[in-house]
């Protein structure tokens, strides 16, 4: 009896990659010195001019972009890489797309790729749309035949029809991500490389990518590795997720894990926050009312069970009198989704004096998972209008805790079903 191998197969390997860059010069500044370290690099030996120390990030002139990833990607994934500015994820894609090479280390690819690592990848301004498109579909190696074939399916997707014979140089920021989004969507290549390419875009037409490069990965079995900075879409479109920092891979694994290794880690729970010298956002800049400490009386306060009532102190000063004012405190989720907002009901007189006011937040709905509050300080007018006086966001966190019983023991999964749960809903099967 013969078994079927179910062992997946490889689309990308990547094996102890680094990627050295050397800031604000060109060689070492002498011809021996660069000689010995050419010699070196033909022999495969290390660089006897490589300051000490470059496994950190940063040491002298030298900036390590990347410094040693492994990483196997299977056919038919959709990885997403996360991350925050400078974590290394668009130099890895660009080593992946062949812009450049790596320093050390090797990358094996089984597929041909198309890439967009910025608006209008491999477009030439003064060429028509149409014309780049089978320049395109050219450096994938397609023969004219095979454009011709998916050239009407290319120009309905991208919505710009109208101009496909109009130069590219012509194009808005949007009409050139649609058209290059579809040429690399509907050329015949194996690994599809997105870098942020859905931050340009009306929203239908994000949506829709979205659809498509899911598609491309479940129902056509192609590769597609995709960066982006939001959340929700890594989310929607990934099977498998990627956080990178400082070059390197720190998680590998579950999409909601992932973000929350990104995202959670920084929500640090504390008991009390300073407030009074935090940021505010330039139109808060000359705060009329200062927020100047947010609290709780143990940690017990901050970890919550499902169902419990968050109980915090903020303290508040003004730079003179206000009437009815009120305080509004927006809560999300840990990857930023807002959630829920409470407000005070009445309103109360803040003056230059610190005045320490005790909320109570109810937390019922809330399901198991990381918390931040936003709080707001806000006067309402005679006239019925809030006027804003002091404004922070995320600075304050709390814990929702798995409670026993709820969901009937089963994992609830945010991804999916959100972060909020209503009552139960009583169904009537009618056969």
């Amino acid at each position: 009896m013969s078994t079927q191998n179910t062992t997946p197969e490889v689309a990308i390997r990547i094996s102890g990659v680094k990627k050295r860059y050397r800031l604000g010069q060109i060689g070492s500044g002498t011809i021996r010195s660069d000689f010995e370290s050419w010699w070196a690099r033909i022999r495969g030996k290390e660089d006897p001019n490589t300051i000490i120390g470059t496994d950190q990030r940063l040491v002298g002139q030298t900036l390590m972009a990347l410094n040693g990833i492994d990483l196997t990607i299977y056919k038919g994934e959709a990885i997403g890489f996360i991350g925050g500015n400078g974590a290394g994820k668009s130099t890895l894609l660009k080593l992946l797309s062949r812009v450049t090479g790596p320093t050390e280390g090797e990358i094996d690819i089984y597929g041909r790729i198309v890439s967009m690592l910025e608006v209008g990848t491999g477009f030439h301004g003064e060429m028509t749309g149409r014309e780049n498109v089978y320049l395109n579909g050219d450096i994938l190696g397609m023969t004219k035949a095979e454009i011709d074939a998916k050239m009407d399916e290319i120009i309905a997707f991208s919505e710009v029809g109208d101009f496909i014979d109009t130069p590219v140089k012509r194009y808005s920021s949007g009409m050139y991500v649609k058209l290059a989004f579809s040429v690399a969507a509907h050329l015949d290549a194996e690994i599809m490389i997105m870098d942020e390419v859905l931050a340009v875009g009306d929203m239908a037409f994000q949506k829709k990518c979205l659809n498509r490069m899911r598609d491309a990965a479940t129902r056509e079995g192609r590769t597609v590795l995709y960066v982006s900075h939001n959340m929700n879409t890594i989310r929607q479109l990934c099977d498998r997720c990627v956080v990178m920092d400082k070059g390197k891979i720190i998680f590998e694994g579950d999409v909601e894990k992932g973000i929350e290794c990104y995202i959670g880690s920084r929500m640090v729970n504390e008991t009390s926050v300073d407030l009074s010298e935090l940021k505010r956002e330039k139109k808060f800049a000359s705060h009329p009312a200062t927020m100047q400490k947010i609290w709780t009386d143990s940690l017990d306060d901050i970890n919550l069970s499902v169902g419990s009532k968050l109980r915090v102190k903020l303290a508040i000063t003004g730079d003179r009198t206000f009437e009815n004012t009120h305080i509004r405190t927006i809560i999300k989720a840990y990857d930023a989704t807002p959630v829920t907002t409470c407000a005070t009901d009445q309103g109360f007189t803040l003056t230059t004096d610190r005045r320490e006011i005790a909320l109570e937040i109810d937390t019922t709905g809330l399901t198991p998972g990381r918390y931040s509050i936003s709080p707001e300080v806000y006067q309402v007018d005679p006239m019925g209008n809030q006027i804003s006086l002091d404004v922070l966001r995320d600075v304050f966190f709390f814990e929702i805790v798995d409670t026993p019983g709820f969901n009937n023991n089963m994992k609830w999964h945010a991804r999916y079903w959100g972060n909020h749960y209503g009552d139960p809903i009583q169904y009537q099967i009618i056969c």
